[in-house]
């Protein structure tokens, strides 16, 4: 992975399922990124067309196995995940900001050499107070 600190262009898969108000969503897309390893963190960085537009996004796998999701667009939203526990996070509206909390009931990260792939998981919960906004599962595949 020596040639990581400048980042690789990756192709990933990545699959959302959302359960909000007993509705389900599945969201598919494939799309070209990028991974970047920055001293002991690995970043994945690729663009979601979205809506409201095109979304960067960056996913950071940290060394402890915490993961920190990062969607930069109007709405800004930084996630942190981490096994088992209830995480505080801010919401960034064009309405004002909303204080959120994930709470993490599964993570997994595989990073494998020759060929570089890899696969990221997260389950968590999104609450706002003691409000559920939503369940939701990512499943993340990448390849060079």
């Amino acid at each position: 992975m020596d040639n990581l600190a400048t980042g690789v262009p990756v192709q990933i898969h990545l699959e959302t399922n959302i359960i909000q108000n007993s509705e389900a969503s599945n969201f598919v897309f494939d799309v070209t990124g990028q991974l970047v390893q920055v001293g002991t963190s690995i970043y994945i960085r690729y663009t979601e067309d979205a809506e409201e537009g095109p979304v960067p996004v960056t996913i950071k796998i940290m060394n402890n196995g915490d993961i920190k999701l990062t969607r930069s667009a109007e709405n800004r939203l930084q996630l942190l995940f981490s096994q088992g526990k209830r995480v505080a996070a801010r919401y960034r509206t064009p309405y004002g900001l909303l204080d959120v909390q994930t709470v993490t009931s599964a993570l997994s990260t595989e990073i494998l050499e020759q060929p570089l792939r890899g696969s990221v998981g997260i389950d968590y919960l999104l609450y706002a107070g003691n409000d559920l906004l939503g369940k939701y599962n990512i499943r993340l595949q990448f390849t060079v």
